[in-house]
């Protein structure tokens, strides 16, 4: 074999390689441009989301003192005014609570409480440590069925397109009260959130951490 047919095919297979090396890297960002697309036409403002039982609300972290930060704060207080409004009737707040000096869920129920929502109708979720977990728990743990998921508008199509694939029919608010910081940086995480949940829910299927089902109705 001469040299230059040599060089075609190292040539060839290099321009292979670069092109299986963009569409890698491109994949994540179309995916998170369709679940983007594909879902937003699920996301009402407050006033006009269609009525459901079960307010759904993520967590999204607590200061050292136990208290919701900016982003949770406003999802629990969306999701207040959703059960004032009585678009629905019981919020089941799903955080992080694997640490004894940090838990989401309850820090949310004491912020509800303050905004004079019921206690008896507050139900906590202490195992929702990621989307996934919290949307195959709401339905496997808490037999829902149908929800208004509280969130972000930076989370909401992934919350909306997980619960879709685990069978929730979902619809969501958007929980945006102010600026957040770095919230162009939280678009981007969800490119590989989202690649991360396309994972979860077509190949590797992972079960949460599971137990006593509670229905909440």
């Amino acid at each position: 074999m001469d040299r230059c047919t040599w060089r075609r095919r190292i040539l060839g297979a290099l321009g292979l390689c670069t092109l299986l090396g963009l569409s890698a890297l491109m994949a994540p960002i179309v995916l998170r441009w369709y679940v983007d697309r594909r879902y937003r036409g699920r996301i009402y403002s407050l006033e006009a989301v269609p009525a459901r039982r079960v307010a759904l609300v993520f967590g999204a972290g607590i200061t050292r003192d136990g208290r919701p930060q900016a982003a949770l704060a406003d999802r629990v207080w969306t999701a207040a005014e959703l059960y004032k409004a009585g678009k629905v009737r019981k919020l089941l707040m799903s955080g992080d609570n694997r640490f004894i000096d940090y838990n989401e869920p309850e820090a949310m129920r004491r912020y509800a409480l303050e905004l004079d929502v019921p206690d008896g109708d507050i139900v906590l979720d202490y195992a929702g440590r990621r989307t996934y977990d919290t949307c195959y728990r709401a339905d496997y743990i808490f037999g829902v069925q149908e929800a208004v998921l509280v969130t972000q508008w930076f989370h909401l199509d992934r919350a909306l397109y997980t619960c879709d694939k685990l069978g929730l029919d979902a619809v969501g608010v958007a929980a945006d009260r102010r600026d957040y910081y770095l919230a162009r940086y939280w678009w981007w995480r969800e490119v590989a959130a989202v690649t991360r949940a396309w994972f979860d829910l077509n190949l590797l299927h992972p079960a949460p951490v599971l137990g006593e089902k509670l229905p909440i109705f």
